[in-house]
């Protein structure tokens, strides 16, 4: 199993955008092949600031979520959005 983290930052004025963008996209990442589990968090004192938190079976699994058209789409129509750069992390879980 692969946790994959990401940490994305948004122009205030966009908020609602995202916001928007990430619900009509959310169920079709979940039924990707390889994905168990994606969320969405928005930092308590940096409104602005979110994170989303999702599973895939292993590193090809979110590699073919990651180069199919809807991704590139979808990330296409966030990254404009964005007031700094996007951080991300492939993790596992320890205990």
């Amino acid at each position: 199993m692969l946790i994959r983290i990401v940490k994305m930052e948004f122009k205030t004025e966009e908020i609602i955008n995202f916001q928007d963008l990430f619900e009509k996209a959310a169920p079709k990442i979940k039924a990707f092949e390889g994905c168990h589990f994606v969320e969405l968090y928005q930092d308590k004192t940096a409104p602005n600031l979110f994170f989303t938190y999702s599973h895939w079976d292993n590193p090809e699994a979110l590699e073919n979520y990651r180069v199919s058209d809807f991704f590139r789409a979808t990330w296409a129509n966030t990254k404009v959005l964005f007031s700094n750069k996007p951080e991300a992390w492939s993790v596992g879980k320890v205990s």
